[in-house]
């Protein structure tokens, strides 16, 4: 058995920096997405995890409505090759930039564990809030706790988040040798 190393990124510590090659053919760098938006979220994602499929229209959503106020969502993937996810992006009609972590490191320094993990990052490189989107996945209009929405809306207006790490709900992620 092999023992991989997996480095966990704490809320209130600085979310590590990458640069990956996205489904649009170019590098995306997270601190140049700093300089540009007050929030980013990195969510891991996987084109064949059933939490993913339940997901994906509310991280449009998500995207949609807040893009305006200076966020953005970042979606990674590091399971699948890019030409899949360039045709599940595609497929879905994709928002938001979607990146290949090919090698996987990234993914290992967020402490990325399940798919459809979010890291909610503010414009200083910090990480403010981790885990689930919401509490209630498979029923988008079910009254419940919208962790990331809140932590979202939290952080806009200059507060702190007042959940800022929850269980990751979702498929583990395949690790490679």
């Amino acid at each position: 058995m092999t023992n991989l190393e997996i480095i966990s990124t704490p809320v209130g510590s600085y979310a590590p920096d990458f640069e990956l090659l996205g489904i649009d053919g170019q590098v995306h760098h997270l601190s140049r997405y700093l300089e540009k938006f007050c929030l980013v979220c990195v969510i891991f994602l996987c084109d064949n995890c059933p939490f993913v499929k339940l997901y994906i229209d509310r991280l449009k959503k998500l995207q949609g409505e807040f893009t305006p106020s200076g966020f953005t969502l970042m979606g990674m993937n590091s399971t699948d090759t890019m030409d899949k996810i360039k045709a599940f992006a595609q497929h879905h009609e994709l928002n938001f930039p979607y990146l290949c972590d090919s090698t996987q490191d990234v993914s290992r320094s967020f402490g990325a564990d399940r798919t459809t993990t979010a890291f909610l990052i503010d414009n200083s490189g910090v990480l403010r809030y981790r885990g689930q989107i919401d509490n209630h996945p498979h029923d988008p209009s079910a009254v419940g706790k919208d962790y990331l929405i809140e932590a979202i809306a939290s952080l806009l207006k200059g507060e702190a988040v007042k959940i800022p790490e929850t269980e990751p709900v979702g498929n583990p992620l395949i690790w490679r040798n």
